[in-house]
């Protein structure tokens, strides 16, 4: 029984300090909140309709920003739908709101009610308004009701974590293969940037650049990730052909890729994309989910399949538990490892095609450290770096824990250098535990 424990603990011990990482970051940023935009909008108009009725004399009063004036125009539309009188609709600053005012004062105008968002409300023009424009009335000003609840817990939050640790994850699928070998793989940032820097400078010189069909957008995409396949397989020759360690030859294609992606991008941007481009990296089409994050979630539930129920993720595990056994019993082992350090490579390229969409340009300063950040994902995922032994729900919910341990921290107002001090401390303890836990 209590082997069967340590086992369980050790496979699926991270979800639970995830969990915990979730409750303390949920716990340390509970604070006061307020609708915003439609939703602050349906409450402030119900609020109208019962204090008020179908008659009710307003001034609705936004700011300049986004939700501000969706806010407006959600409320305007509810109130003239329900008869309400709307004497004016003020989206800019305080005096502008004053001006409103005065106009509706001059005219003989009354107010029941001033409709306002939690910022607009604050406007001293509103503090006193029996004394400043007595010709009003007694209007209320009326804001959203304000309640309690976590920043990270905000719905907004999870989906920027999933989105920002998506290319991290889909990269870290590759390389979790590479470390189940027993090898590593350091060229994925530099090729990351490679691949962005290709798609941008495909799409631009060769698929029409800013009026780029969706095809010649797919055929450019490709292209990058086909080209980095063909440098993650040149490391994998460099490897089973030659013997040079892992370690040396991914060094030496991190450079390479990195110097390529310069030379290629001439030390700028390329940015002549199309706006329809950024729908991989930013559209969100499957309930209300990032696509980045749908397509991760596809190539993890993929990846669990190959590594969990076929003959080829039997043959990674074999190789990385012992290379020797393994040949002996008839595995291909320098076709495995070639096929691991392709994969990892496409997979980089796959992220630099992601990263490309979500900021709509390429450039080589892209998956700066992105090499360390997956191989952290891998590690605190209880992948093992001594190889045969990881798997992919255990990646997934290392990259989520990093990412949820940098976004806690952001939100926590901690300044970028601890942060760094307490991702490297995190990444040590994952491996003291692995070591422990092997002994």
């Amino acid at each position: 029984m209590k082997p069967s424990v340590t086992r369980w603990l050790a496979d699926y011990g991270m979800i639970f300090v995830l969990l915990l990482l979730c409750a303390f970051f949920s716990v340390v940023t509970y604070s006061e909140q307020s609708p915003t935009g439609e939703a602050a909008a349906k409450q402030v108009g119900a609020a109208i309709g019962e204090q008020f009725g179908k008659t009710a004399r307003v001034l609705i009063a936004a700011s300049d920003q986004p939700d501000d004036a969706a806010f407006a125009a959600k409320l305007e539309r509810d109130l003239a739908s329900a008869g309400a009188t709307i004497h004016a609709v003020v989206k800019g600053q305080p005096k502008d709101a004053r001006e409103a005012l005065q106009k509706i004062a001059a005219s003989g105008g009354k107010l029941d009610a001033i409709a306002c968002t939690q910022v607009t409300g604050a406007w001293l023009v509103f503090s006193d308004l029996k004394t400043d424009f007595p010709a009003l009335g007694e209007p209320r000003v009326l804001t959203p009701r304000s309640y309690r609840w976590p920043n990270f817990l905000k719905s907004e939050n999870l989906l920027n974590i999933a989105n920002q640790i998506a290319v991290i994850a889909i990269v870290a699928i590759g390389m979790t293969m590479v470390i189940i070998t027993g090898g590593i793989d350091l060229s994925v940032g530099s090729l990351l940037a490679l691949s962005a820097v290709l798609t941008a400078k495909f799409i631009r010189d060769f698929a029409g650049g800013a009026e780029a069909s969706a095809f010649g957008m797919f055929l450019a995409c490709a292209a990058a990730v086909v080209l980095c396949g063909f440098i993650g397989g040149f490391s994998g020759a460099m490897i089973t052909r030659f013997g040079i360690p892992p370690f040396i030859v991914t060094l030496a294609m991190m450079l390479v890729g990195s110097g390529c992606a310069y030379i290629l991008a001439k030390g700028q941007s390329i940015y002549q994309i199309p706006d329809s481009f950024v729908w991989l990296g930013r559209g969100a089409d499957l309930l209300r989910m990032p696509n980045a994050v749908v397509l991760m979630l596809v190539l993890y539930g993929l990846a669990h399949v190959l590594m969990s129920r076929m003959k080829l993720g039997r043959y990674l595990y074999a190789v990385g538990g012992n290379r020797e056994a393994a040949r002996l019993s008839g595995v291909p082992v320098q076709r495995v490892l070639l096929f691991a350090y392709i994969a990892s490579a496409l997979l980089a390229g796959l992220g630099g095609v992601i990263m490309a969409s979500q900021l709509k340009s390429g450039s080589a300063t892209y998956g700066n450290m992105y090499e360390l950040y997956v191989i952290a994902a891998v590690v605190v995922g209880g992948t093992s770096l001594s190889g045969g032994e990881g798997k992919m729900f255990g990646t997934l919910t290392g990259a989520f824990t990093i990412a949820v341990i940098q976004n806690g921290m952001n939100l926590t107002n901690v300044e970028s250098y601890t942060q760094k001090v307490v991702l490297g401390l995190v990444i040590l303890g994952a491996v003291l535990l692995d070591k422990i836990r092997q002994r």
